[in-house]
C-alpha cells in the first residue's frame, strides 16, 4: 500500500476526498501525512480529525521550508505527493527527490487558464469572462512551473450561460472530488 502525502492551503475538501477515496478501498493507498503552509487550513483540521499526522510548515516558522518538508516525507515513507490547492511552488530537492510522482489537481482544462495566480476563483471568473462553454479538472504532474507538468487526466464540466463565478466553482469542485479518487485509483494500481 503507497503512503499518500497530500499538500493544501485551504479548506482541504480535496483533501476529503481522498481521505474518503483510500477509506473507502476506491484508492489502495492511506493518506500518511497532511502539511499546509496555511496554520488555519481546514486541511490541517480535517486530517487531525481523520487520525493523520498535520504540520504546519511556512517561512514564518522555517527559513527553509523546502528542507523541512523532505525531512517529513522521508520520515513518514512517503510514496506520491499530491498538492491539493496548495500554492507554494515546490522545492527543487523535493522536485528531484520525487520525480514524476508529485501530482496537482487544477480546476480547468490545462494549459487553459493555468500559471501563478491562476487558482481557485481567479480561474473560474476567467472562464466566465472568455465566454468558455466549458471547464474542467485536470490531473498534472509537477514540474518548476505553475500547471505545466505532464497531464495525467482531464474531464470536463459545462458552463451553463446563468452561471456565476461561485456557482460554477462549486459544480467544478463536485466533480474535482470524483475525478480525484478515479484517477488517484489508476495512478496507484491496486498490487
Amino acid at each position: 500500500m503507497k503512503n499518500i502525502t497530500v499538500l493544501a492551503s485551504g479548506g482541504g475538501s480535496d483533501l476529503q476526498a481522498i481521505i474518503d477515496g483510500c477509506n473507502a478501498g476506491k484508492i489502495n493507498a492511506k493518506v500518511n501525512l497532511v502539511i499546509s503552509n496555511n496554520s488555519k487550513s481546514g486541511a490541517l483540521e480535517r486530517a487531525r480529525d481523520a487520525g493523520i499526522p498535520a504540520l504546519h510548515i511556512s517561512t514564518a516558522k522555517f527559513q527553509n521550508p523546502g528542507e523541512e518538508i523532505l525531512k517529513h516525507l522521508k520520515l513518514h515513507k512517503t510514496d506520491i505527493i499530491f498538492l491539493a490547492g496548495y500554492l507554494k511552488k515546490i522545492d527543487p530537492q523535493i522536485l528531484h527527490e520525487y520525480k514524476n510522482n508529485i501530482y496537482n489537481i487544477h480546476p480547468s482544462l490545462l494549459p487553459k487558464y493555468g500559471g501563478q495566480g491562476m487558482f481557485g476563483i481567479n480561474v473560474h471568473k476567467a472562464v466566465i469572462e472568455a465566454g468558455e462553454t466549458e471547464t474542467g479538472v485536470t490531473i498534472h504532474r509537477v514540474d518548476p512551473e505553475y500547471d505545466t507538468g505532464e497531464i495525467i487526466g482531464q474531464c470536463t464540466v459545462p458552463v451553463l450561460p446563468n452561471d456565476t463565478v461561485e456557482i460554477l466553482a462549486a459544480r467544478v469542485l463536485a466533480r474535482e472530488h470524483t475525478f480525484l479518487v478515479e484517477t488517484l485509483s489508476t495512478i496507484i494500481a491496486p498490487h
